[in-house]
């Protein structure tokens, strides 16, 4: 009788327990819920530039030593930051955009692409480049704003991790949707 159990048992086995074989789940990331997007107007009297940004993210003047016009633009939700420079331009432009492209292709290393596309508002006299840098880099985009004559205006986005394209492709298109808002909101005060 115990022998006939044991079989049963050892038939059983064989029959439900050789189904499938494990195979492990591929590594995934957290699904990020982005809402839609809603701006507001930056603009101090004493500073010489104003545009919209993302009602999600904080303004925060900064202070540099020697600098003025600074600020960041904080993502408290997504720890990311929009770091903004300002230089007014004293027959310095050319040396002003090689230094925002040496920013930019410091990045290389690790860009799989840097496409660059220019910008011109003529009416508000605001002209400059954004640089979108594909891949694992520091910041995925950068740009300077110029009115060609007195005041140059730089950012980039840099977030306060690790750099991951994947686990942060949908938090970058969002911020990169921010960022064309912001250019083409700019105007000089």
């Amino acid at each position: 009788m115990k022998s006939r159990v044991y079989i049963v048992l050892l038939l059983c086995l064989c029959l439900f327990g050789c189904g499938h074989r494990f195979v492990p789940k591929p590594y995934g990331y957290y699904r990020v819920d982005l809402p839609e997007p809603d701006y507001q107007t930056f603009s101090l009297p004493d500073y010489p530039y104003s545009f919209n940004y993302s009602t999600l993210a904080e303004v925060r003047p900064k202070t540099e030593p020697g600098e003025q016009f600074w600020l960041d633009i904080y993502y408290l939700r997504f720890d990311a930051r929009i770091h903004c420079s300002y230089k007014p331009v004293e027959r310095n432009l050319r040396e002003l955009s090689a230094d925002a492209q040496d920013f930019v292709f410091k990045h290389a290393a690790k860009a799989s692409a840097i496409p660059e596309q220019e910008w011109n508002n003529p009416d508000e006299r605001v002209f400059g480049v954004f640089y979108e840098l594909r891949g694992n880099t520091a910041s995925p985009y950068q740009f300077y704003l110029t009115d060609s004559t007195s005041r140059f205006f730089r950012a980039a986005v840099y977030f306060n991790c690790s750099p991951n394209q994947d686990s942060l492709a949908p938090v970058i298109s969002f911020l990169g949707n921010d960022v064309q808002h912001l250019i083409e909101s700019f105007q000089w005060q």
